[in-house]
């Protein structure tokens, strides 16, 4: 089984946290967005992983540092690491194309920006399985439609008449993705554009006509990191979960003076915590440092120093300093408040 991730955005919603770190490196409850994406979706898949294929973009914001951290993920996992460029924004079709040599087999692709929750058996004998969620507003996403089998027989982006509650998310599997491979080249050939981009749906709609079977594969829980309010948001969840995992969340190297935990929360090494008080729903980075605060539902990431903070929905970069009474924030790598 493999797993590729095609990742080469660059965050723009989520700025100006992403100014300085891609999207899917961004710590979530401790440990970044990919990292959780795909050691959650081999959890799922039960198997061995023979290959993860990461698709980036250019090399100047998707650096050597990105490089060896998507490495040492791949390894993690017993897998052979394979990283790919997509250096131009061409659409979802096209950066899977850019990880052509590794496209043949059974293969899951993951777009890198959502985060899931499953347990459940994936269906192999079919050609294929899109991961879907119930959603109550159906008209805002993509979704499936079924027919009496339960198979998918059309893809349909914002229906204006209701298809369906059941939302793509953005994971597939293929039994052999060496055949979407092949009727995504047809789409680049005679190329098939739709909003201005190559898009992986119109390799998916030609199988479909060619009659392979699709079904759907449902998640237990599908959090968004668009944004910095359903990052915060899908922060929370995530150290819920986490917590009835029974996962040790809180270092044994941090230090404490006058300084109260209400958990759930991710607190790194090296953390330093004086007057202050934490949580709940709380994620703070190694080495920040934290002095007269009072920080609840909030994501703080390494090396900051906050102080004199009553911080509620904020979310903080890498190396920040801050000094203020501010409440709802959002700051980036190398902001100085004081």
């Amino acid at each position: 089984m493999k797993i590729i991730v095609p990742m080469a955005g660059r965050g723009s919603r989520l700025r100006p946290h992403t100014l300085t770190v891609p999207k899917p490196l961004i710590p979530v409850a401790g440990k970044p967005i990919v990292h959780r994406l795909v050691s959650d979706i081999a959890k799922v898949l039960g198997e061995p992983i023979e290959e993860v294929a990461f698709i980036l973009g250019d090399p100047a914001f998707f650096g050597e540092d990105v490089v060896e951290s998507l490495e040492e993920l791949a390894k993690e996992l017993g897998a052979k690491p394979s990283i790919y460029r997509q250096l131009q924004p061409k659409g979802t079709g096209h950066a899977i194309m850019c990880a052509e040599p590794s496209l043949s087999g059974p293969a899951v692709i993951a777009y890198a920006d959502t985060l899931i929750r499953a347990d459940f058996d994936l269906d192999k004998n079919a050609d294929s399985v899109i991961w879907t969620k119930r959603v109550e507003n159906p008209e805002a996403y993509g979704v499936v439609n079924l027919n009496e089998q339960n198979h998918i027989v059309e893809l349909v982006e914002k229906p204006e008449q209701f298809v369906s509650d059941q939302a793509v998310i953005g994971i597939y599997y293929f039994k052999d993705v060496g055949v979407l491979k092949n009727e995504l080249q047809y789409v680049l050939d005679n190329d098939i554009i739709h909003g201005g981009e190559y898009q992986i749906n119109d390799g998916i709609k030609r199988m479909m006509a060619d009659g392979k079977v699709f079904v759907t594969g449902s998640v237990n829980e599908w959090m968004d990191c668009g944004n910095k309010n359903v990052t915060i948001e899908t922060n929370q969840k995530m150290l819920s979960f986490l917590e009835k995992d029974g996962e040790q969340l809180v270092s044994a190297s941090i230090q404490q003076e006058n300084a109260n935990i209400i958990e759930p929360c991710f607190i790194g090494e090296g953390v330093v915590l004086k007057d202050t008080t934490v949580g709940p729903y709380v994620s703070i980075g190694a080495n920040t440092i934290l002095e007269n605060c009072t920080v609840k539902n909030s994501l703080i990431q390494s090396n900051s120093q906050i102080k004199n903070a009553n911080l509620d929905n904020a979310m903080i970069g890498n190396h920040v300093r801050y000094d203020g009474k501010f409440e709802t924030i959002s700051i980036g790598d190398y902001s100085v408040l004081e």
